[in-house]
């Protein structure tokens, strides 16, 4: 299916990336935090910080930083109840989820 003209730049990176291998470390909880700490101390993902240390490259795209979380439907369910809504609400359901980290990290600052 090659049309004999060459792929862009851009394409050829993205095959090249779509190639790349995800590898996970079993390390000891020790050194997990430790990596994870230094990765938080300098703003980088613990992925970028573990690419410094082994010498390779890390992207300098910006990235958008966010925490995630899963929730499950039972977690919906519970969740609508603790703010008195109802549970297809999930919009709203995440609103107040933001509320109380914002309220969490509020009230952890200022003790």
């Amino acid at each position: 299916m090659s049309s004999g003209k060459p792929l862009p730049d851009k394409w050829l990176k993205n095959q090249q990336a779509a190639k790349a291998t995800q590898v996970a470390f079993d390390l000891d909880e020790k050194f997990q935090y430790s990596i994870r700490k230094a990765a938080l101390d300098k703003g980088v993902s613990p992925s970028d910080q573990i690419r410094t240390i082994l010498g390779l490259s890390v992207s300098k795209r910006p990235k958008r930083p966010r925490l995630t979380v899963s929730l499950s439907g039972e977690d919906y369910v519970l969740l609508a109840q603790k703010y008195g809504l109802d549970s297809d609400a999930q919009l709203e359901i995440k609103k107040r989820v933001l509320d109380d980290l914002v309220h969490f990290v509020d009230k952890t600052s200022s003790t």
